[in-house]
Order: C-alpha cells, then structure tokens, then sequence
C-alpha cells in the first residue's frame, strides 16, 4: 500500500446478493450490523445489490452476503447463481470473504434435496450437501466456535430449516453445538467453513448479537483488500454493551430450550421403560 492509500480512509466494498429474493427472518440486519461497526470506526462501505439478471465481477468485492429464503425463491436464485458462479468461485479462492444463511449455505454446498421436488444444485463451493427431512429444526441455538484467535464467546442465533446438512472433508464445521440442533440434529456441527466463506443456519439476524464475529468478518475483508494492514487488532473497540446483553439473553433463551427439549426427552424415555416393563 503506498502513502496516497495510507492517507485514505480504511473501506471495504460489499456485495448483497439477492436482496429482494433471500432476506428473511430479519438477515438484513447482518448488512445494518457491518455497516454501523464499520461506520463507528471511520471505515467506509460501499455496498453494491446483485439481484437475479446482475452478475458482478466478484473480484471487486472485499465481502459478500448471501442470505436465507423458501424453496421456492432458492430455486429461482440456483438458477441465476449458475451464472455467477465462475466469478464467485475464483473471488472465493483469492481470499474474498462471504458470509452465506440458511439457503446461502446451502447454494454454496453440492446440492439440497428437498422432501417434494427435484434437488436444487449449489455451485460447489462447500464440501456439504443437504437432504430434506419431516421434521422443522426451529429453535434458539448456541454453539463453541474457533477461528484461530484464542477463546471467543459463543455464537448465538435462531435456527429454522428442515434440511439436514452434512460435512464431507473438505469443509469444516463453523461450531459445536452447545443448544439447538445444528446441521442435522445428531452429529453435534453447526455451519461450515472453507477459506474465508462462514456458513451457517443461524437467523436472528446472526450479526448483531455477535459483534466478535462481525468484526471478524470485517477484519478479514479488511485483510483481502490492503493486505496484513488490515487485521483485527487494527479494529478500534468499541462499546459493546448493547450487544452484550442481547448475546447474553439469546443465550439463556438457548439455554431454556435444551433444557426444555431434554426434559420432554427425558419424560418420554420415563413412559416407554413404564409401558416395557408392563
């Protein structure tokens, strides 16, 4: 970077896919939440929307947002995302950070088969693929996640989906599941992780209660754009407060729900071995 760029201000430059298409359960707010803490410290976002018919040159993106929708709406976004998937894939691999919800996550993976209709084909990116199942996932969640820096407070969010997504090996998971229920409910893994993409099941929206996470997120665009200058110790701090205590009450609601969940599990399990012994 030389000093023409020194003197400048800091900025990032994101891409909103499918804004009007795959917005819901409040993932706007995601967008709101990187701008502010941006803003806050003096760093400059423009943000550019690509709905269905734009194809950018992802190349000229720091972050990129890619949010949850019905199927119906994702199978809309499948087919337009063919178009966008070269640029997106080669964005992705030059360190391009994105962060992909609920049928981002799973455009992004090899494919999701839904209970009724043909599969919808991602682009790949992901090492994961996704069948439907009978049962809604719907409750508060909190799950342990490590991204390298030392110990983090855990995520919290609100899941809502009925697939059940699972891992090959070239992805990772982005957390453990502490309460909830996860990618598919039984393996304990939250998300997905490859390179610089954060994928994840969580609503709510995601951000605004994780301002770890989002000042991660913008670390990294930061990085993608001016190199090392631009890392997360490099982020002034700010006063969380606000965001502290609704992590703190997302994660007591989790909390209550697996307690609750475990009890019913529990009072089941008590009336079987009663109707055995009979």
């Amino acid at each position: 970077m030389d000093n023409m760029e020194r003197a400048r201000p800091m900025g990032i430059r994101i891409c909103h896919l499918y804004p009007r298409l795959l917005s819901v359960a409040g993932d706007r707010g995601n967008l709101m939440a990187l701008t502010r803490r941006c803003g806050w410290r003096g760093i400059q976002c423009s943000v550019t929307e690509a709905d269905i018919g734009v194809t950018p040159d992802f190349s000229k993106f720091d972050l990129i947002l890619l949010h949850g929708g019905q199927d119906c709406e994702m199978r809309l976004a499948a087919r337009d995302l063919e178009m966008k998937a070269g640029s997106l894939r080669e964005a992705i691999e030059e360190g391009a950070v994105v962060l992909a919800v609920c049928a981002g996550y799973q455009l992004l993976a090899r494919y999701y088969a839904p209970a009724e209709g043909p599969p919808i084909s991602g682009i790949g990116v992901l090492d994961a693929v996704t069948e439907g199942g009978s049962t809604r996932f719907m409750s508060h969640i909190a799950v342990t996640c490590d991204l390298g820096q030392g110990r983090q407070p855990s995520l919290v969010g609100f899941e809502n989906h009925s697939g059940r997504t699972y891992l090959g090996p070239g992805a990772v998971p982005l957390g453990r599941v502490l309460a909830g229920y996860g990618n598919n409910g039984t393996d304990g893994t939250e998300g997905a992780r490859y390179r610089e993409v954060y994928a994840t099941y969580m609503h709510g929206p995601v951000l605004p209660k994780n301002p770890w996470l989002t000042d991660h997120l913008i670390s990294m665009a930061l990085r993608h754009r001016y190199g090392d200058t631009g890392t997360l110790d490099s982020l002034a701090s700010l006063e969380d407060q606000a965001e502290a205590q609704a992590h703190a009450a997302a994660l007591r609601l989790a909390r209550t729900a697996a307690g609750r969940w475990r009890t019913v599990v529990a009072a089941h399990a008590g009336r079987r071995a009663t109707w055995i012994s009979r």
